[in-house]
């Protein structure tokens, strides 16, 4: 499903021409191995999504240094946004994103992050959400999971990726909109709380399709409902919440952006290599096989998604109390 921008900008006008890259600036390459962050733990959608990219780029020969996936998923995403923030090498360093891009420096001020001095690379994709329940919980519809939940008074327990941020936003609407009491574990990745989630040390989660995917295909997992704006082409019978009489919903940002002070250069040999890389069937088919929606835009565009995203988080975070 193609996503319309003016869905998540709310911009009016036709959308920005494509940027025009200097012929003299692609003579630039990287000197050294590209240290690729990542904001979130191993076996997340941001990771999985990491090495995905890293591994299309080193098939097909587009880098002439590799992509080094690392990551930094402590403190909600912070240590990844201080290692771009800080390194003494920003033609070489570059971030996989998610919505704690924009929560993250929200929450911890102290932290000094301003993310409009980060350099946007691309927008890949963005990512729905999804309410999911182990098998053996015996719960196959969203009403069923609300009654449960309401019959557990406070006791019902939920996992996701941070604390005042993606996961947590979508959760703490769901309690707000259903009078719901849900004990929240916070942890570092979407691998780590799917797992947890197999593993029955949790009940319930609002993972991304792709970090439940594996869980999902051995039947593990039960999809109740969906965040997006419509039903997912690969969860055709899962509702979303907007069905449910909620104008409400969600998707993480899947992006990659380079540090603050990158050189113009660098910059627009990045935007090449992944306009590349958005453009090839591999990424096409992940796109479509893990359920995420399209949705590419202009370093302008990006910019402009920025300003957008943190006011919507803002008012997203003083609603939950945060």
């Amino acid at each position: 499903m193609e996503l319309s921008k003016r869905m998540f900008i709310g911009l009016a006008g036709a959308a920005m021409a494509t940027t025009m890259i200097p012929a003299a600036a692609m003579a630039w390459e990287p000197k050294k191995p590209i240290d690729f962050v990542i904001m979130a733990g191993p076996g997340g959608g941001a990771d999985q999504i990491a090495r995905f990219l890293q591994s299309v780029a080193e098939k097909k020969d587009m880098t002439n240094r590799p992509l080094v996936p690392n990551n930094k998923g402590g403190g909600s995403g912070a240590e990844a946004l201080i290692a771009l923030a800080t390194t003494n090498d920003p033609d070489h360093t570059i971030l996989v994103t998610l919505n704690s891009f924009f929560t993250t420096p929200l929450r911890q001020s102290n932290l000094g992050i301003d993310i409009q001095t980060f350099t946007p690379i691309a927008m890949m994709a963005v990512d729905p959400f999804v309410l999911w329940v182990h098998k053996d919980s015996g719960i196959t519809t969203f009403e069923e999971w609300v009654d449960t939940v309401k019959g557990m008074d406070g006791e019902y327990v939920m996992g996701g990726t941070g604390k005042g941020q993606e996961d947590s936003i979508v959760i703490a609407y769901l309690s707000g909109a259903y009078d719901l009491k849900i004990k929240y574990i916070p942890y570092d990745g979407g691998g780590a709380v799917a797992k947890d989630l197999a593993g029955q040390q949790i009940m319930a989660t609002v993972n991304n399709p792709a970090e439940a995917k594996g869980f999902y295909a051995n039947g593990d997992f039960v999809p109740l409902l969906s965040f997006s704006d419509e039903r997912s082409e690969n969860f055709p019978d899962v509702p979303t919440l907007k069905e449910k009489g909620h104008d409400f919903s969600y998707n993480n940002q899947r992006a990659v952006v380079g540090a603050p002070g990158m050189s113009e250069e660098a910059a627009a040999y990045y935007q090449t290599l992944f306009k590349d890389i958005y453009d090839t069937e591999e990424w096409q088919g992940y796109m479509a096989s893990e359920s995420l929606a399209p949705l590419w835009m202009t370093p302008e565009e990006t910019r402009e998604f920025w300003k957008v995203q943190v006011a919507r988080h803002q008012e997203l975070l003083v609603a939950m109390g945060e």
